[in-house]
């Protein structure tokens, strides 16, 4: 990622991030190497299942470092498409799933005959 909305990620970025908050910093690489240790999940799979989520927040650092480490740890190519693929769909499922919100509001809407847009359009108005 070496274009001018993600710059490329560099040993002096990431120096000059740790000088600016260094406690913080400590803080959130401990936290990262705790919650990617072996435990109930393997890191592999953890790995995995950050993947699939960075593909759900799109940020495209955890998409390269997660693929990589997920690699590193053994997991395969067709179980990273895969949970890319999970993510596909439970970030779809989330808009299908929120159609019903736009749905009621259509059917409160219509049971008090504010159906401005098709009103508009029957009447000859533009929208």
């Amino acid at each position: 990622m070496t274009d001018d909305l993600y710059p490329a990620v560099t040993s002096d970025l990431a120096r000059k991030r740790r000088e600016l908050a260094p406690d913080t910093a400590a803080a959130f690489h401990a936290f990262g190497q705790a919650v990617f240790a072996d435990g109930a999940l393997s890191t592999r799979f953890k790995h995995i299942i950050a993947v699939a989520v960075a593909h759900v927040t799109q940020c495209p650092y955890c998409i390269s470092g997660h693929t990589k480490a997920a690699l590193r740890n053994g997991a395969s190519r067709e179980e990273l498409m895969e949970a890319v693929w999970v993510a596909a769909e439970m970030r779809a499922g989330g808009a299908f799933a929120h159609s019903i919100i736009a749905l009621a509001q259509m059917d409160e809407a219509g049971s008090a005959g504010c159906g401005h847009a098709q009103d508009s359009r029957q009447s000859g108005d533009q929208p």
